[in-house]
């Protein structure tokens, strides 16, 4: 069976996104990339942006279900709340497109991807290269992160199909 799923790293200047494919054990990557909005424009046009983008990978790659990134302890509290604002469009969106979400931490997501809950950045790019069997590893590192969710995602026991 082939299952398709978007991940997603929350951010309001960044959001990584990703789709990827799992047959047989074999992972695909369809698409990633990211979501750039500019802190000068209007909070508001920001989260439209994320909004439209996203709903826009929805309906070009089809993914059956959502690995979404939750939120975890930030020492700048208006940080934590842009990115509450951005990461809630996120998820309408997606709740738009009528996908099923599922929500990993950060300590989940690396546990899936290395091994390892504490593992730094690199070790997690490194893994999602291996895993996917890419080139070299993805850039930017809100990309890489989104791979990182969508391998969480598909390697988790949860049903993905709605």
């Amino acid at each position: 069976m082939d299952t398709t799923v978007l991940g997603v790293d929350c951010g309001l200047a960044t959001t990584g996104w990703s789709v990827v494919s799992k047959r047989k054990n074999r992972f695909c990557v369809l698409g990633y990339g990211v979501i750039k909005t500019k802190s000068k424009e209007e909070l508001g046009v920001r989260m439209q942006k994320i909004y439209k983008s996203l709903r826009s990978v929805i309906g070009e790659f089809k993914p059956k279900s959502a690995g979404v990134e939750s939120l975890f302890y930030f020492k700048n509290k208006k940080t934590v709340m842009t990115v509450g604002q951005a990461r809630g469009v996120i998820l309408l969106a997606v709740a738009d497109e009528k996908l099923r979400v599922y929500d990993y931490t950060p300590l989940q997501v690396k546990q899936a991807v290395t091994g390892y809950g504490k593992a730094t950045k690199n070790q997690v790019q490194l893994m999602v290269k291996t895993i996917l069997g890419l080139k070299e590893s993805p850039k930017p590192d809100d990309a890489a992160d989104a791979l990182a969710v969508a391998i969480c995602h598909l390697n988790s026991n949860l049903k993905l199909l709605p």
